[in-house]
Order: structure tokens, then sequence, then C-alpha cells
């Protein structure tokens, strides 16, 4: 959903993350997200909860989740 891409990008740079997020073809938002583990962790609320306003989270799955001595992306970015 193009709002919720929008939404999270802007979320994620609020936290002073690093990531980058993206719509698939069918109709999800996939992503990765980097930084403390405390903001990390207020981002995977606010995507399992809150979202964007026009959003309808169904569920949410995070994968993969490891710890990293330094940030491998900069910023918070929209893939296309």
């Amino acid at each position: 959903e193009t709002a919720l891409v929008k939404y999270t990008e802007d979320h994620g740079s609020s936290l002073g993350l690093s990531g980058w997020v993206k719509n698939t073809r069918q109709g999800t938002v996939i992503g990765q997200v980097q930084g403390p583990r405390d903001k990390v962790s207020d981002m995977k609320h606010w995507l399992k909860s809150v979202g964007s306003p026009s959003s309808r989270i169904d569920r949410a799955v995070f994968s993969n989740e490891r710890e990293i001595s330094k940030l491998e992306i900069r910023g918070f970015t929209t893939r296309y």
C-alpha cells in the first residue's frame, strides 16, 4: 500500500533508524530496519499496530533478526 510505505519511511526516519521499505506485487510491504534495539522495537510495534491512517494491518512478520556491529544502510528510503 503506497501510503503505508511513505508513512513507514517517515516514521523510520523520525526514530533515527536506517533501512528501506517497498511495496510488493502481492499488495504487501517488505523492508529492512537497522538501529538501536529500543528504536527497532518501537518501529516493530508501530508496524504491527499503527501503520498509516488508511492501512489495514492483518499481520506483521519479522525475520532474519540479528545483532550487527555497525549500520549497513544509511538513512531510511523507499525502494521501487
